[in-house]
């Protein structure tokens, strides 16, 4: 989408129309289960305004798709939107260079300006969200007639939301149901899952105070959030912050029981900030966790070598988006040590230290390569795959474990791309191999890839000659795993 917000005045905040595009879009509510989905929908549907309308959804259209998670999930951290749907190729080399972790794709609607969409395949889903990619299913169906730039193919291609007032705008809230049973298909066919959030592209006008354009509007959103909800998905609309968002806004503090609000909202405000604030829209509407901003309107930009024409936008979604889920290792063993040390078999003079033996042990076992007690001696077991390890990571097969081999630990083996919005487990690991690197350094243990971990990872990045894009990618897990300190 191409918002371009309007800057305050003397009159009433407008938006300016914006350019003809992209779209944006924005991410996941709290994962509700069906029944709940079920619930809600129902006591939406009870709402004055609301509706049962029939939808173009078929039964073998809602039959559940496997394997795919729910996107975008919890997530904290930069998106990007664009007309098509990028190439692998360009997907591939921007989740190792990029800073861009969710991505906005059009799925459906009439208006868009990209739909045939070459690239966009269940497979091609598949595959990003296996790779670590949140995706953000937008929808540009029917627009507001204050737009002024729709129908862009003829009214009886896509046709503007109707502003007959019969019925509190009936007719445009049909329209929204209508719209959110065609994205829901839609995203069925694409491997998109339930608890997914579905986006409505809606332009921004000029002016937010015209009332056929604002209470159409208002219908026809509800009509979408009603139906989306119904059918297991979460409601997210995006829109300019001085028009559409301004209105939902309004009605959310009007308490407004006509008005069926989204669960998330995709402000555009392009201000060149990173946050999802701006001055059109009260603080603490969609909060915590459901709002995202496009804070930057069209441009180019090139990573790992592609070039992509994007929106640049910040994502806060989910309650829990800040944190990782707890692990347990063999049965309570604690593998997060303040210090990673170098570790050999007991002496006269020395004794290794119990809780770091636990952990080498543990950590052994658990990629397969212990099979003995976890008691806190460095024992013959421990020492027969100490040496087994460091024969088959280059190492020469000494009974000594090293910080080099600690390292090797948390890095070897197939890695995903983690950068700022990551959580679990690999990230956790590189925290781990940093905070064997620079013992010093406040590497947060956490699992959570904040901009502290990033910092670290471009200390590492400088220090060894890699692209200081701050990403934990291939080439960074292939430095820590096999020359660490730089030899």
């Amino acid at each position: 989408m191409r918002h371009h917000d309007p800057l305050p005045t003397r009159h009433a905040p407008s938006a300016a129309p914006p350019r003809p595009g992209r779209a944006a879009a924005r991410t996941l509510r709290t994962a509700l289960t069906a029944a709940t989905v079920g619930v809600l929908a129902a006591g939406f549907l009870a709402q004055p305004g609301g509706t049962s309308g029939a939808s173009p959804v078929e039964t073998s259209d809602l039959r559940p798709v496997a394997a795919n998670p729910a996107t975008p999930g919890n997530f904290i951290g930069h998106g990007f939107d664009q007309c098509e749907a990028p190439s692998q190729r360009s997907m591939d080399a921007w989740l190792q260079h990029s800073p861009f972790l969710a991505a906005g794709i059009y799925i459906s609607g009439a208006s868009r300006a990209c739909r045939t969409q070459a690239n966009l395949t269940p497979q091609w889903v598949s595959t990003q969200l296996a790779r670590g990619w949140r995706l953000l299913p937008i929808t540009l169906g029917p627009q507001s007639t204050c737009v002024g730039r729709f129908p862009r193919y003829g009214k009886n291609i896509d046709p503007t939301i109707s502003t007959n007032r019969t019925n509190r705008y009936a007719a445009a809230r049909r329209q929204g149901v209508l719209e959110a049973g065609r994205a829901v298909s839609a995203a069925k066919r694409l491997g998109i899952v339930p608890r997914s959030t579905l986006w409505y592209d809606l332009e921004g006008w000029s002016d937010y105070r015209n009332a056929a354009c604002r209470e159409s509007a208002l219908a026809f959103t509800s009509g979408w959030t009603q139906r989306v909800r119904q059918l297991g998905y979460v409601s997210g609309v995006y829109s300019s912050a001085g028009s559409g968002m301004k209105i939902l806004d309004d009605a959310r503090v009007q308490r407004r029981r006509d008005v069926t609000l989204p669960d998330r909202i995709w402000i555009a405000r392009w201000d060149g900030r990173a946050n999802t604030s701006t001055s059109y829209i009260r603080e603490d509407g969609w909060r915590p966790g459901n709002r995202m901003k496009q804070y930057q309107g069209g441009h180019d930009e090139r990573y790992g070598g592609v070039t992509i024409n994007i929106d640049r936008n910040w994502l806060q979604l989910g309650r829990n988006a800040r944190r990782a889920a707890p692990e347990r290792h063999c049965g309570g063993v604690g593998v997060d040590l303040p210090a990673y040390t170098f570790l050999k078999p007991a002496t006269s003079r020395y004794t290794p230290p119990g809780a770091q033996v636990r952990a080498l042990k543990c950590l052994l076992r658990e990629r397969g390569s212990y099979r003995g007690q976890m008691g806190p001696h460095y024992n013959q077991a421990l020492v027969v795959a100490v040496k087994q390890w460091r024969r088959t990571h280059a190492m020469p097969a000494r009974a000594a474990w090293t910080r080099k081999a600690w390292v090797s630990l948390f890095a070897s083996g197939a890695k995903p791309v983690v950068k700022i919005g990551s959580t679990g487990p690999a990230v956790r690991d590189l925290q781990r191999a940093l905070k064997t690197v620079y013992p010093r350094a406040a590497v947060p243990m956490n699992g959570v890839f904040t901009f502290k971990t990033r910092a670290v990872v471009r200390s590492y990045q400088k220090t060894h000659a890699l692209r200081r894009n701050g990403n934990g990618n291939t080439p960074t897990w292939r430095s820590l795993a096999t020359r660490p300190f730089g030899f």
